[in-house]
Parts: C-alpha cells; structure tokens; sequence
C-alpha cells in the first residue's frame, strides 16, 4: 500500500459536489480532512446547495457554478485553483431518465468527461516535481457498467464491460476515456466502481428515498415487476471514506471495486423500510399494504453484486456499516428532514413514475 504525496492542506476539485454522493464526499473531505475543496457543480435537478449548509461557510470550501461540459470555464478554474487533484462525481445518474431522454447522459456523462480530463491534462503539464508526481484524477463510477449476473458470482475489477441501459452506456464509454488518457498522455487516473449508494440527502427519485416518502405520506409503493432484482447496496459515508483512502493511496492506472456485501432483492429493501417505518411511525399501521407491484422498466438488469476485496486487501478499506444499520439511519433521517425534502418536492419533480416512455431527446 503506497502513501499519496498529496499534501494535507492541498486543494481539491470535487465535480458534482451538490449532488448526492458529491455533497456526502464534500461534507467529510472537509469535516474529517485538511484538505480544501472546490465544489464545481452545474445545479441541474438533482444538485441541491441545501445539502452542503453544514459546512458552505467554512473558509476552506468553495463552489462554481459551471458545467464540466464547458472547457473554458474549466480551464479557468484550473488556473485559478491550481488543484492537486480531482474526484469526478458530476453525472446524470438516473436510469430511468436515461430511457426517457439519453441525451444529457451524453452531453453530462461522455463529452463532460472529456472536457475535463483535457482541462486536467493541461494543467498536469504544467507541474513539475512533487507536484506533477502528486496529481491524481480520481473518476467515479458505476457497477451497472457491468451488465447483469446470475444467481451467483460478483463483479470484480476484471469483468468485462457490458452496459444494458443509455445511462450504463454513458458511464462506461467515460470510463473508457479516463483509462485512455492515462495510458495516451500518463495523465495520473485511477476509475471507482461502486454498488448501489444510499443514505441521507439522496435525491427522492431513486428507490429508498422513493419508498420512505411515498409510505410515510400513506401513498402507494411503486415496486417495479415482482421485486426480484437484487441490488448490492452501500452506504453513501462508507464510500465516500472508500473514494478518499483511493485518491490517497490507489495507484495509479487502477480501478477499485467498492461495495458493502449487502446483496437485497428490491422486495426485501421495501419491506425493511415498511418494517422500520412501523417501529418509528405505528400510527402510519401496516405500511406493507401500501406496496403496489407495477410494470418492469425495460432492461431492468438482473442483478448487481461487487467484490470489494482489492480495495479491502490493497487500501484497508472495509464498510461501517451493515444494511440493517445503514437503512435504519436512513429512514429515520428523512422523517426528521422534512424541510430539506419540501424544498425539493416544491419543485418539478413529484415522484412521479419515469423511464416508461421509450421517447427520444434531441
């Protein structure tokens, strides 16, 4: 396990900082860390300032409101910062959205990337010594870059890519690109792929938050076929340790698996929130009547399940926290904000079903 030559009070660029895992990433690097962080965010729908009012005044956090699709304010900001690294969360994440319009996966995903590891490149070769050495470009992604597994077998850092929706698509060819430009140009990157993330401050169109809100308001609970698929699910906080100790410690050119073996089917994810919901809301009665089994969405992939031991073995990573700990926390952390999500749910999204259309964007 190599030491990054990253100095303590270094600057950092986190891409995405306003969006869900970008503002649990932002939120430690500077509660936990020396480091001081540049928040570089366009605020589309998802990306919400509210999530970062715990520390947005503090002296060694900064946010620009600019596109990572937008090569010269990124320039800009790269000669003013002089960052010594990046962590590239900015991404439109949503699959369904993807189905209903893949062009912003395209445009945010593809192109942005590209933009930004040029920029990153350019200001890399302007280094020299230690600084050049230090440099790292830490880009995350996704497990759904890898299609779907059977019953049995996981995902580790050598499965090959096989993306089943526009969205998994837009990450993998990002992928593809950050490698690239490591092994073309030597630009120091290292690529995360991650199971999926869920905790506080997650944006209510993905399946927990959607779950926590939709019962606690004695709604119908959307579950997409018979509830089957079965995801490998992570704690937001544990990951965003796991992004910190490969940005510190990952060597260069590689890519680190990160997931919390805690394999649930969406069934069993629905009926733990529904359980949990009664321990902490009874007089809502019994929320598992709320479930409503609705039309799959199309290419609704299997099932996802991460191998993390090379980053557990190689960095010394290992999850906090279990499901049953992680989930408990997490629904009782919407209940308790509910003024966080009204500032959302005022706006344009009203959980409403997505990613059904089979429309087109252009």
């Amino acid at each position: 396990m190599t030491q990054s030559a990253l100095l303590p009070t270094a600057t950092l660029f986190v891409t995405g900082g306003a969006g869900f895992i970008g503002s649990a990433l932002v939120r430690y690097l500077i509660g936990e860390t020396q480091y001081r962080v540049v928040n570089i965010d366009k605020l589309n729908y998802a990306g919400n300032l509210a999530s970062l009012s715990s520390i947005d005044q503090d002296s060694r956090y900064s946010f620009e409101q600019v596109d990572i699709s937008d090569g010269r304010e990124l320039a800009r900001l790269f000669r003013q910062y002089q960052p010594a690294g990046v962590l590239n969360l900015a991404a439109e994440t949503h699959v369904d959205r993807s189905i209903d319009g893949p062009a912003p996966f395209i445009e945010t995903n593809i192109v942005g990337t590209f933009k930004l590891l040029e920029a990153a490149r350019a200001h890399w070769q302007t280094l020299t010594g230690q600084a050049k050495d230090a440099f790292r470009f830490v880009h995350i992604s996704t497990d759904e870059v890898f299609g779907s597994l059977g019953k049995d077998g996981f995902f580790t850092e050598t499965t090959p890519y096989d993306p089943r929706s526009p969205y998994s698509a837009s990450k993998a060819s990002s992928d593809m690109l950050v490698r690239a430009w490591q092994h073309t140009f030597g630009l120091p990157t290292l690529v995360t792929n991650c199971s999926n993330n869920y905790g506080p401050y997650q944006f209510p169109e993905k399946l927990i938050p959607t779950v926590i809100l939709k019962a606690s308001q004695g709604e119908a609970i959307p579950v997409y076929g018979t509830g089957d698929n079965v995801r490998d699910w992570l704690y937001v906080d544990d990951h965003v340790r796991g992004l910190v100790a490969v940005l510190e410690r990952g060597q260069v050119g590689q890519t680190y698996n990160i997931g919390g073996h805690n394999e649930r089917s969406n069934l069993d994810v629905v009926h733990t929130i529904c359980d949990i919901l009664s321990d902490l809301r009874p007089e809502g009665g019994d929320y598992r009547k709320l479930i409503n089994f609705v039309t799959d969405r199309p290419g609704h992939d299997k099932r996802y399940a991460i191998d993390p031991a090379k980053i557990q073995g190689e960095l010394d990573w290992n999850p906090q926290e279990t499901f049953d700990t992680g989930i408990r926390k997490t629904v009782a952390w919407y209940l308790d904000n509910q003024a966080w999500l009204d500032a959302i749910l005022s706006g344009d999204y009203r959980l409403e079903r997505l990613g059904t259309s089979l429309g087109t964007s252009v």
